[in-house]
């Protein structure tokens, strides 16, 4: 199995179809006044399907395990057609298309076996995905214009070349999953005045994001929250306790991280952990969804 453990879990929708064909209408009235003899078609083959979404990771070897928080299956009679629906919901990491087809393709397949004494003629065809919604494809913003962005290192000993600076290489790394490209990229001291300077020198010059790294934890020199915080004109709390969350489901020292985000007139500034796992982290837990500030800000825009 593909490896999710970088994911967020989010509400995630599938719905499938199936059709099974008959061959005459007297199978139609069989299965609607109930008399086919192996039982009620709609209701025994609705309840192979529920079973069949929840035991969809037992039988697809790739599928991940995962809670189904919501699945129904509906039959529709069209002349010679019944066409199955599926659909399936969770709040999980991966989707559930496999699982809505799963569903759909058993429910089918527990008529065909109803049906196959009373007519020897019924046809299963077009199982298909007719619809999947959530996970970062729904949350990929398209910009009208693309970010001007910035990454500075707060560090002693990488500005000293003592170290090498891998969490601001990782950074970068995954703004280009997202087309996005530092203009700047930096290494700093953990200074005060040298933060302060960097960011105000970078908000002059309009970028739009500005992302440090290092100098969010508890050592005597860990100092860049207390050189941002004075100088925002906006925090966005929710940023960073998303990406403490995040990391909290993977490290419980994720909780001693005092990073902070918030905008500098016009200037979104992001503070990540300085360790390469957590700024790693933190960028998969915000991005793409961070994004989204930028489109409603073009929309405030436009309007």
């Amino acid at each position: 199995m593909i490896n999710i453990t970088h994911k967020v879990n989010s509400l995630r929708q599938a719905i499938a179809t199936a059709i099974v064909k008959v061959s005459k209408q007297e199978t139609i009235d069989a299965i609607q006044q109930r008399k086919v003899p192996k039982g009620d078609v709609f209701e025994f083959s609705r309840a192979a399907g529920l079973l069949a979404i929840k035991k969809t990771s037992d039988v697809i070897p790739d599928c991940h395990p995962l809670p189904v928080e919501f699945a129904g299956i509906t039959h529709a009679v069209e002349g010679l057609n019944i066409i199955i629906t599926v659909e399936v919901h969770t709040i999980y990491k991966t989707g559930v298309e496999v699982e809505a087809m799963h569903g759909a393709s058993v429910t089918a397949l527990t008529m065909y076996d109803m049906l196959k004494p009373i007519d020897k003629e019924i046809e299963i065809s077009t199982i298909k995905l007719v619809n999947k919604k959530g996970g970062k494809t729904d949350f990929k913003d398209s910009l009208t214009k693309s970010l001007r962005c910035a990454v500075i290192v707060c560090s002693d000993s990488i500005s000293a070349g003592e170290k090498e600076d891998r969490a601001g290489k990782v950074i970068l790394q995954k703004l280009k999953q997202y087309n996005l490209a530092a203009g700047v990229y930096e290494v700093i001291p953990d200074e005060v005045d040298l933060i302060q300077a960097k960011v105000k020198q970078l908000v002059s010059e309009e970028y739009n994001l500005v992302l440090f790294t290092g100098g969010t934890g508890l050592s005597p020199r860990d100092v860049t929250p207390e050189a941002i915080t004075p100088l925002l004109d906006r925090a966005i709390p929710g940023i960073m306790e998303a990406a403490r969350q995040y990391g909290q489901q993977r490290t419980p020292y994720a909780m001693l991280s005092r990073g902070l985000a918030g905008f500098i007139q016009n200037t979104l500034v992001l503070t990540l952990p300085g360790s390469t796992k957590g700024a790693e982290e933190t960028m998969d837990a915000l991005f793409p969804y961070i994004l989204h500030i930028f489109r409603v800000a073009e929309g405030m825009r436009h309007d």
